[in-house]
């Protein structure tokens, strides 16, 4: 019995050891981006942009290229880790890329874009879809980057992933701004590090700036990290539009504006998106959602052969535009959620003169 306590005994210690010195690596390897980063954008685009011009921007959440309608996953109630085989996700980012070739955008904005992620097969998203529009200048930049998540079973492993901008005009310089992270250690070791990504576009014949502001803000806090997170980006754009320049920003906010009315009810026991106050925003902006269509399906089970009554639906995806922008169209595109868990949102503005 002693020498069965003892074997017992020192497995367990093995076990402890191990875990203490993975977590020590994770620390050490911990992904720590300094508050601003400069970043370099890649191609010059085959157009300029000027004050007068009418330009269509395309927000959309792209899972990753493995969050398809057949995918669940466990952060959300379901039950699936590794939610698309090597062929599905390949599938899925060709279906992501078709369309952005149909929609032909002047300037998109890309979430959940994997450059080497075991959950996607080292696929490097980022550099297929700027292959796909070689013309246009592109910028990447990383808010998820951890050496292996190891939960839950089988672990998420090593992640490399961030948020994609591309361009029709020349992108004159970019910018990584990192945003308040809510979670502490340990378990900040295995999150996103979110962050704004700032594309900077000349505009001929002015001195002034579109100031074009990609973002993915939390998802998974208990609330302050959103309301930080929102907090920094409006002040940023104040900033921004103070100085007379042009601003956009687009992307997942993973809240919806308390100005749009929800035809989607939330469902009991389901994930439950932030709000953002239209009104905080100031005079001077207006904030733009699209709930004729739901821009994101949730995740606690297939949407493939489902029955979409009662499927939970939500709208969290939209742009934030300065008075200097004019709105001519912003409609949620319907695309059933088969490549991935979000709908694209389309833009069409015109820069005031």
């Amino acid at each position: 019995m002693k020498r069965a306590l003892k074997m017992v005994g020192t497995f367990l210690g093995v076990i402890l050891m191990a875990l203490v010195v993975f977590i020590a690596v994770l620390t050490v390897k911990e992904y720590n981006p300094p508050e601003r980063e400069d970043l370099l954008a890649e191609g010059e685009g085959d157009r300029t942009f000027a004050p007068g011009d009418t330009l269509t921007v395309l927000a959309w959440n792209t899972g990753y290229g493995a969050l398809g309608d057949n995918a669940d996953f466990f952060m959300d109630g379901g039950k699936g880790v590794r939610t698309a085989d090597r062929a599905r996700v390949q599938e899925n980012v060709a279906g992501i890329a078709s369309q952005l070739l149909l929609l032909n955008p002047d300037i998109t904005f890309l979430q959940e874009v994997d450059f080497a992620s075991d959950r996607s097969y080292r696929m490097d998203q980022a550099a297929y879809y700027a292959s796909t529009f070689p013309e246009e200048s592109a910028v990447t930049a990383t808010n998820y980057q951890v050496l292996f998540v190891p939960y839950p079973i089988p672990p998420i492993g090593t992640v490399n992933s961030g948020l994609q901008t591309l361009s029709r005009a020349r992108i004159g310089s970019a910018e990584r701004i990192q945003l308040p992270c809510p979670f502490s250690w340990p378990v900040r070791l295995g999150n996103l590090k979110r962050c704004l990504l700032v594309s900077r576009i000349p505009l001929q014949g002015t001195q002034k700036e579109l100031v074009a502001v990609n973002l993915h803000l939390e998802a998974y806090d208990s609330g302050e990290g959103k309301a930080a997170q929102t907090q920094m980006l409006v002040d940023f754009l104040r900033a921004e539009a103070e100085k007379g320049n042009y601003v956009i920003a687009g992307g997942d906010f993973n809240q919806i504006f308390s100005s749009v009315e929800n035809p989607w009810p939330i469902y009991e026991n389901k994930w439950l998106p932030g709000e953002i106050d239209s009104a905080a925003l100031g005079e001077g902006f207006t904030a733009l959602m699209d709930a004729r269509v739901p821009t994101c399906r949730s995740l606690d089970q297939p949407l493939a052969g489902a029955d979409p009554a009662g499927f939970q639906f939500y709208v969290i995806d939209g742009f934030i535009v300065s008075d200097n922008v004019r709105v001519e169209i912003l409609e949620t595109l319907d695309r059933h959620f088969i490549s991935t868990d979000h709908n694209p949102v389309k833009l069409v503005v015109t820069l005031g003169e």
